[in-house]
C-alpha cells in the first residue's frame, strides 16, 4: 500500500527489525535461516538479490561493473523490505540493512551522498545490530560474492564503523554453530 512508505510508521516499529551484519561470508545467511525455522519473518539480503537480477537480466548495477547504481536499488530494495515488515508486530530479521550498502561509500573513502544519508537516518531499525566476525574456516565465493576474504575483512571495518557513526549499537555474535548464534542473538535483545 502506498501509506507503507511512511518513515513514520517504520520508526514507530523500529524496534522489531533486527539487522545480522557483518562480514561477508561469516554466516550470516545460515543464522538467518534458523530465525526462518522459528518461525520469525525474514529478508534476505538485498545485495545477493539485486546481483541475482541484474544476472538474469544482463543489468549492470552489479558491485564490479557499477557500484553506485547497485548501491541505490539495494538501499531501495532495504527500504522496501522495512515497509513490508512493518505492516506486522513481530520481530523481524534482515540479513543486512541500509547501513551495509552506506559504507561502500565509507570504505572507498568517498561522501555518502545527500539522500542516501536521509534514507538512513529516516529508515531505522532497532538500535541493537548483530554482526558476525571475519571466519575464513567458512568463507566461501559464489556467483553473487566474487571478493578475497582480505576484501571481505576491510569491508566488515568500515561496516562497523559506519554502524556506530549512524548511532547503532553493534554486538558481536561468537563464532559457534548457527543454533547456538540463535540462542546468544535472542538472549541479547530480551535484556536490552
Amino acid at each position: 500500500m502506498e501509506s507503507d512508505y511512511a518513515p513514520e510508521r517504520v520508526r514507530e516499529k523500529a524496534k522489531q527489525f533486527v539487522v545480522l551484519s557483518g562480514c561477508s561470508g561469516g554466516g550470516k545467511s545460515s543464522l538467518l535461516a534458523e530465525f526462518e525455522r522459528r518461525g520469525f519473518a525474514i529478508y534476505e539480503e538485498p545485495g545477493r538479490q539485486v546481483v541475482k537480477e541484474q544476472l538474469l537480466i544482463g543489468g549492470s548495477a552489479l558491485p564490479w561493473d557499477d557500484l553506485d547504481l547497485f548501491l541505490e536499488l539495494t538501499i531501495s530494495r532495504s527500504i522496501h523490505h522495512l515497509t513490508l515488515a512493518a505492516r506486522g508486530d513481530a520481530l523481524a530479521f534482515f540479513d543486512r540493512g541500509i547501513i551495509d550498502q552506506i559504507s561502500g561509500y565509507k570504505s572507498r573513502g568517498l561522501e555518502i551522498p545527500k539522500h542516501l544519508r536521509v534514507a538512513a537516518q529516516r529508515f531505522r531499525y532497532r538500535e541493537t545490530v548483530f554482526v558476525v566476525p571475519p571466519w575464513q574456516e567458512i568463507f566461501a565465493n559464489d556467483s553473487e560474492r566474487r571478493h578475497s576474504f582480505a576484501d571481505s575483512v576491510a569491508m566488515y571495518e568500515a561496516l562497523v564503523e559506519t554502524y556506530r557513526d549512524f548511532g547503532y549499537r553493534p554486538v558481536v555474535v561468537p563464532r559457534s554453530t548457527v543454533s547456538a548464534r540463535a540462542e546468544f542473538v535472542m538472549a541479547t535483545l530480551e535484556a536490552s
